[in-house]
């Protein structure tokens, strides 16, 4: 964009948030606050088909567990390719004209998935798209991170980074956690007619799935209409060839390296939770009992199993909430230690979670022992994501100058955004044993990278 085309009262001039005292902190704190509700917006956006795809057969749906792997991971293939283009956007088009588009757009999806959930008669590839495009909620966090970036001294972009992407991922716990409330309510019946709820065990019953996307649609749009009337933009000078060169750096490669670890397990096991925990643990689990000749089915009417809908909310939201807590302490101590600090957790909770990814069930009491493993294991592996999505974004900022670090910033969030497509993938093709394997093997390959880069006495780049 010309410097002509930078002027007028949305461009600000002579902005230097290093320069304490003409630093406008409350111009600063105002943008984020924006900006964090807007991308709360477009993470819930980009979950709402994992809250809705678990129960897409219950409602009238056939797919395989094959095709609803492979639906969930959809978000997470657009957001990671829709983050390559976000990431170059900010020196572009600037903070308002970027966040203002950016939500404006989340409607898109929003109707999509709220129109077709009314009739089960969508075909595949049309739900596969409405999938894709919920990613647009993803590829804008490489868009409003570094942009937000710029607003912000160094020595507080640790704060305010972790709250920007925390408070963004509580959508994640919001969405999933008020989707089955939402669909209870028949508040909203005019916008469509009720779908019937089959689930083993239950009595079948009336519910409003499109409730859960429209619900956001006139959030979404007060959140547009808020972006373009209070955001300004920070004239900084960067073509989409002078942001390339962050690839130069081998620090950008191990950044994001790190983030996979973090980010990438977090938004990946996010997307699928729903669905792990129906099929390892869910009423629909038809493994016959170990000796009994008692098949699980009796067991469901003998005994209560839990319900994914009643406890997929708390990962993204132990993750989230660590992003938040975390934040002001990697600004005290550093990003490093406290990247160290994930890579460990996540290695331990994730060998704790292996021990329950086969059910036992021998017994009642063993399938519910097992099933306690797993949830807090999985609350494990979400907390130590989230300490570590807070330390990485400490860690950035301070490896690299300011222009670089906005780019490096929305590519280890592109890449790392492909997690939900990946776990997809590596659920129904390897397995979920092994994938989990593999994902240990990569949190300990991480803890040795952050220890001889960034962490240890002496390390080339400290941060």
């Amino acid at each position: 964009m010309s410097a002509a085309a930078r002027t007028g009262k949305e461009w600000l001039t002579s902005w230097d948030p290093e320069d304490e005292d003409n630093w406008d902190k409350k111009l600063a704190w105002a943008t984020l606050w924006i900006t964090t509700f807007t991308l709360t917006m477009c993470f819930i956006t980009w979950f709402l088909p994992s809250a809705i795809i678990p129960q897409l057969n219950a409602i009238g749906y056939e797919f395989t567990k094959s095709q609803l792997y492979w639906m969930a991971s959809m978000p997470g293939l657009a957001a990671g390719l829709l983050r390559l283009v976000w990431m170059v956007l900010p020196p572009i088009l600037g903070t308002r004209k970027l966040v203002t588009l950016t939500t404006l757009l989340l409607v898109f999806p929003l109707l999509g998935w709220g129109v077709r959930v009314i009739e089960p008669t969508a075909p595949y590839w049309e739900l596969m798209v409405l999938s894709f495009l919920a990613g647009i909620g993803g590829g804008a966090f490489s868009g409003f991170m570094p942009s937000t970036s710029y607003f912000f001294p160094k020595r507080l972009q640790g704060l305010a980074l972790g709250l920007q992407g925390g408070l963004g991922n509580f959508g994640v716990s919001i969405v999933q956690l008020l989707t089955p409330w939402l669909i209870g309510f028949s508040m909203l019946a005019f916008l469509g007619s009720s779908q019937t709820l089959v689930q083993a065990g239950k009595e079948n019953r009336d519910v409003w799935y499109q409730n859960a996307a429209f619900i956001w649609i006139p959030i979404i749009i007060l959140g547009a209409i808020l972006a373009w009337t209070m955001l300004k933009s920070v004239p900084v000078t960067a073509n989409i060839r002078q942001q390339f060169d962050i690839f130069k750096n081998q620090d950008t490669w191990w950044m994001t390296l790190l983030y996979i670890m973090t980010f990438g397990t977090f938004s990946g096991l996010a997307a699928q939770f729903g669905l792990l925990m129906n099929n390892l643990y869910g009423a629909g689990n038809e493994a016959i009992v170990s000796g009994t000749g008692v098949t699980a089915e009796v067991l469901v009417d003998g005994y209560s199993l839990p319900v994914a809908s009643a406890f997929v909310f708390l990962g993204p939201l132990v993750g989230a909430g660590a992003r938040v807590v975390f934040s002001p302490l990697t600004d005290r101590w550093g990003g490093a230690v406290w990247t160290l600090i994930s890579g460990i957790g996540i290695v331990v909770s994730i060998a704790f979670t292996m021990t329950a990814l086969v059910p036992d069930t021998s017994s009642a009491a063993a399938l519910d022992a097992g099933f306690d493993r797993f949830l807090w294991g999985m609350l494990a592996i979400f907390l130590f994501s989230g300490i570590g999505n807070a330390s990485t974004f400490k860690q950035m900022p301070m490896i690299f100058e300011r222009r670089q670090a906005g780019g490096v910033i929305g590519w280890t969030a592109a890449i790392a955004a492909f997690g939900p497509f990946f776990f997809g993938l590596g659920l129904a093709f390897v397995g979920v044993f092994v994938f989990y394997a593999i994902g240990l093997v990569w949190a300990l390959m991480c803890i040795g990278i952050t220890w001889w880069r960034y962490a240890r006495p002496g390390a080339p780049k400290p941060s």
